[in-house]
């Protein structure tokens, strides 16, 4: 049985001499040495440097922390996890749960909260990141946190509500419409949570299935080795990332430019601030490294779901993003009831494009005239 503690009010207020520390490791780095500034071997040495100095210097953390707790936020506990998270919209209305996803946090939603005004909105972060309370032993998978956000509308009074996740707030979500089914009224995803492609036949795959699941396994040998050390020694890298904020800015800022529609130029897409505020979250909070063991927890769960969601879902492909299924390969998985093919956009839809995102969700979501 789900418990819960009373909701508290939560301000973000991180100490001075946090921010003290980080602006002197950042003064006093040791940059390594590269053989060319470009993003071939990894994260460019210009762009980075451009970063790390602007978030060492002219970066007003105060100034974003004034923005940042302008909008409601709060904390419960859920089952012995502290859970933060923020409410937004209007209070009584049609309830939706937006998830986020890794590198980014709750911050990938602050665009799309007044374009949805009149939902009653909750944003949580996810356990180990941001503001949520780090986990103390393993086993904090996909599954385990979609009770927990099943239990966090409970403590709110919502009996059934929406969901919206992307990137492992997808899985997150489809964990909720698996075991949850109840509860819900739809489901909409950005993505095809990636564990299907290793649930399925691929002797059973359409023509289309099939390029689809060869351009996946190439991209995963390209560019998916991140996930591959996330999922099997977070510990090793958790040390360097929590220790080094110039770690920490190379680790994310090549996934922000690889994963985004940015034509190459991930500072066209985000600005120096946007990539430092959220750096600064992580940082602050030291969840760089527990935000990575949620990949291990991930793949120690097994390999996903068997079962097909039959909550009503629909699905908003962004073109740029990592590599988007077919519409035949999500039909396999979820009862699709929408299918949108955007024009524009990538990998973090909510802050790329949230006028196009918020416009799909109501679409969805919003009952009936």
């Amino acid at each position: 049985m789900t418990t819960t503690e009373l909701i508290s009010d939560f301000r973000v207020d991180v100490p001075d001499e946090v921010l003290g520390d980080l602006r002197d490791r950042l003064t006093r780095t040791r940059w390594a040495d590269a053989v060319a500034d470009d993003w071939a071997r990894g994260t460019a040495p210009g762009p980075l440097r451009a970063l790390v100095e602007h978030w060492g210097g002219p970066f007003d953390w105060r100034a974003a922390e004034r923005r940042i707790n302008a909008l409601d936020h709060f904390r419960v506990e859920v089952d012995g996890s502290r859970l933060h998270f923020v409410r937004a919209g209007t209070r009584g209305a049609t309830p939706l749960l937006l998830v986020h996803g890794w590198p980014d946090s709750f911050l990938r939603f602050e665009d799309v909260l007044p374009l949805l005004a009149d939902f009653d909105l909750v944003v949580p972060s996810i356990p180990g990141y941001g503001f949520s309370d780090r986990p103390t032993r393993p086993g904090m998978d996909p599954a385990r946190i979609a009770d927990l956000f099943a239990g966090l509308m409970t403590a709110l009074g919502i009996d059934r509500f929406g969901v919206h996740g992307g990137d492992l707030g997808s899985g997150i979500g489809e964990q909720i419409a698996l075991r949850h089914p109840e509860r819900l009224t739809g489901l909409h995803l950005t993505d095809v949570p990636y564990w299907h492609l290793f649930t399925v036949d691929p002797a059973l795959l359409s023509e289309p299935e099939q390029a689809y699941l060869q351009q996946a396994m190439q991209w995963s040998q390209r560019e998916g080795t991140y996930a591959q050390l996330q999922g099997t020694k977070p510990q090793t890298l958790a040390h360097g990332l929590v220790d080094s904020p110039v770690g920490l800015a190379s680790w994310f800022l090549e996934k922000f430019r690889a994963w985004s529609d940015c034509g190459g130029d991930v500072f066209s897409r985000f600005t120096p601030d946007r990539l430092a505020e959220n750096l600064t979250v992580y940082w602050a909070t030291g969840t760089a490294g527990s935000a990575a063991r949620l990949y291990y927890d991930t793949m120690a769960a097994g390999r996903g779901p068997t079962a097909r969601v039959e909550v009503p879902t629909a699905v908003a492909i962004f073109p740029k993003d990592i590599v988007p299924a077919p519409r035949a390969f999500a039909e396999r998985w979820f009862a699709l009831d929408r299918w949108t093919e955007m024009p524009r956009g990538g990998h973090f839809a909510a802050w790329e494009e949230p006028r196009l995102l918020a416009d799909d969700l109501r679409a969805f979501f919003a009952p009936p005239a």
